[in-house]
């Protein structure tokens, strides 16, 4: 039996996805523990992409378990369309398992999530508008709907319409808006219910199987560790941990049951939405743009241009720390191969003095210069090799140095989008 939690090191859309489906080929459960239908993962598979925002990756094979836990905020309408898009595609779904102490994504948490960023203006967060915010904020104040709720039709509608009431009367009174239609909401959801209704579980029961038969379980975390609540750069983070110590809480099982923890890192930096950026290139025909163009950095989920850099390995040791990484895994080296020069920070200073942390306050991180070191670009097609002593020695020099700073052995080196474009370095499951 092994288990192996992979996370963004980032600020999410370091390639999990693509990781996580090419490590689920010896696993026998995939699990997402953390997020909402604001996560993106791609996934390519014999030049078919698959575009997914709650099912699990490891939806693409059918001897797996997929695995939607309790820390995940579920919208029923995404995910049921998700599994339709997979049918038609010819991938069933009868091995998903949603938890069903899972909270209910809601229309007025959507609303809510729309109209607080529009209220916020040049202070908004930089959310999908999804959401999954709200959701959450009913679930820590204790108002939330779970989905075995939403299973018992009877208490589905009589906390609906307790909470639809409150809603109504904040979007009404607050920010002027149109209120929803219960009975129309009522029934909506309730035809959900029944679409969903195979699937849901005691998803900690069914792990807790799955770990007893000494099988392979991969936990899958959504978003990045820059973007947690607690340990990300707040205010501008993700309502939830999608943190390795989540990958317990999330899922409903024990942390002994934890074996490794794989972090999946961009061979440069992205981000989406507002926040501070440390290296961030702002140039609209140079480096910046040019990552931006060949690696097509745009929200899976929104559409919106990412906001693009240069690698921050700095970061990744504070990352590193906080997950226990044992490994890193680098994705989209080949975006980097027509790169003359390329810059990698590798510390942090303010007012010329180097600092040894990560500023949890943001006036204090607005004042952070970078320190950069600069490699020499392998100006080659590296899609097509395999193996690590293949590569270019430029692109060895700039990942032993990424692994160097950061304090943490490479595991997996990404060449490509596809499930073969992989060298694997240290082997997980």
């Amino acid at each position: 039996m092994s288990s192996v939690v992979v996370i963004g090191a980032q600020w999410g859309d370091e390639g999990k996805g693509k990781i996580v489906d090419y490590l689920a080929q010896k696993a026998d459960a995939v699990v997402r523990y953390s997020g909402g239908s604001n996560a993106g993962h791609t996934v390519v598979v014999n030049d078919v992409s698959y575009k997914l925002r709650l099912l699990p990756s490891g939806v693409l094979y059918s001897d797996k378990t997929n695995v939607l836990g309790n820390g995940v905020v579920i919208n029923p309408g995404v995910v049921l369309h998700e599994i339709a898009d997979m049918k038609a595609k010819g991938i069933s779904c009868d091995n998903l398992v949603i938890s069903d102490r899972a909270h209910v994504v809601l229309p007025y948490h959507a609303r809510l999530d729309e109209l607080q960023e529009a209220a916020l203006g040049c202070n908004k967060i930089g959310t999908t508008k999804g959401g999954i915010g709200p959701c959450y904020m009913d679930k820590v104040a204790r108002t939330g709907i779970r989905i075995c709720d939403l299973m018992e039709p009877d208490t589905f509608a009589e906390k609906l319409k307790i909470n639809l009431e409150a809603k109504n009367a904040i979007i009404t009174k607050i920010y002027g808006g149109e209120p929803f239609d219960y009975e129309t909401m009522l029934q909506e959801f309730l035809a959900y219910a029944e679409e969903l209704r195979p699937y849901i579980a005691d998803t900690g029961v069914v792990l807790d199987e799955i770990f007893s038969e000494g099988k392979n379980v991969l936990f899958e975390g959504a978003q990045a560790t820059f973007l947690d609540i607690d340990h990300g750069t707040y205010p501008y983070v993700t309502s939830s941990n999608p943190t390795a110590g989540n990958a317990s809480t999330g899922s409903g099982i024990g942390p002994r049951y934890i074996d490794h923890v794989v972090g999946v890192v961009k061979a440069y930096t992205t981000r989406v939405g507002e926040g501070p950026f440390v290296t961030e290139l702002l140039d609209t025909d140079g480096p910046g743009h040019q990552i931006r163009e060949t690696g097509h950095e745009y929200g899976t989920v929104t559409g919106r241009p990412r906001r693009c850099g240069w690698l921050d390995a700095f970061m990744l040791k504070y990352s590193a720390r906080l997950n226990s990484l044992d490994c890193l895994a680098v994705t989209r080296l080949d975006i980097l191969d027509k790169m003359p020069k390329i810059k990698m920070c590798v510390g942090y200073k303010i007012d010329g003095q180097e600092i040894k942390q990560i500023p949890a306050s943001l006036n204090v991180l607005a004042k952070v210069e970078p320190v950069f070191e600069e490699f020499e670009g392998w100006l080659t097609d590296i899609t097509s090799i395999r193996t690590f002593d293949e590569l270019p020695v430029q692109a060895k020099t700039y990942l032993n140095r990424l692994s160097e700073v950061a304090g943490v052995e490479l595991g997996i080196v990404s060449v490509g989008p596809e499930r073969e474009q992989t060298i694997v370095l240290k082997k997980l499951l």
